[in-house]
């Protein structure tokens, strides 16, 4: 697996190609133009929504292209899970063996709680190495930074990302960065409002639900003010807690 060349899309090669958060702006050019190149677009949908969020990122660059939606397992049944992504690979596997170029799209980074990495070690097992490219896109917490202007770190600052969905690690997180970002955390966030209630963080908190996605976006910049609402699903939480003083070198 590499990193993929400045040119188009190449016959028989796979593309796990990141599109950023949602925002077509947000795009890199080296993902459009593998976009634009490809004979097959395979784009993820979730099972709560019609449309796929990726798909509608890339329109500008959709021409004659097939497009493939699948819906990728969410579930933890590890057995269940793994036979979906090898039936999957199959499938990318099988378009490339007949010399189509194939770009899999995929919100924010391929590598960043993304189903392309899932999807990735499957094909490892069924094309050789320098048929697979990962293409890097901009991650949602990046997008969410950016809405605040206030750096995610500086000097000796330790930024810790993950999911919020464990809140006894996200607790234990809280006393081991000094930024922390949570992904997913519409789904916990009642829990994850009266922890940070409990620690008297929420003025440290921030967060973006649908970012990048028009009307559906909401912007917090202080959990504290914060009045209740539905949250989507894309829903990203950074909390500052502070700096490091600096090192003597």
């Amino acid at each position: 697996m590499k990193q993929v060349n400045k040119g188009e899309a190449q016959a028989g090669h796979f593309y796990a190609v990141g599109v950023g958060p949602g925002d077509p702006d947000l795009l890199t050019l080296r993902a459009a133009r593998l976009i634009a190149s490809a004979n097959v677009i395979i784009t993820p949908q979730s099972n709560r929504s019609g449309e796929s969020i990726a798909l509608r990122a890339v329109s500008d660059f959709i021409d004659k292209q097939q497009i493939i939606v699948n819906q990728y397992p969410m579930t933890r049944e590890n057995d269940k899970t793994r036979s979906r992504w090898k039936e999957l690979a199959e499938q990318a596997e099988a378009l490339c063996r007949e010399g189509k170029a194939v770009v899999q799209i995929t919100l924010g980074d391929p590598l960043i709680y993304a189903t392309s990495s899932y999807l990735l070690e499957a094909l490892s097992e069924m094309l050789d190495a320098d048929r697979l490219h990962l293409v890097p896109g901009i991650s949602a917490f990046q997008m969410v930074a950016s809405h605040f202007g206030r750096p995610l770190t500086l000097q000796e600052d330790r930024l810790l990302i993950m999911s919020g969905a464990d809140l006894e690690a996200v607790e234990e997180a809280l006393e081991h960065c000094e930024t922390l970002v949570l992904f997913k955390a519409a789904s916990h966030f009642d829990d994850l409002y009266q922890l940070l209630e409990r620690k008297e963080l929420l003025a440290k908190a921030c967060f973006v639900s649908a970012g990048g996605q028009g009307d559906h976006e909401k912007v917090v910049r202080d959990l504290s003010q914060w009045q209740p609402e539905d949250l989507g699903y894309m829903t990203t939480m950074i909390i500052h807690l502070g700096s490091r003083a600096w090192q003597e070198v």
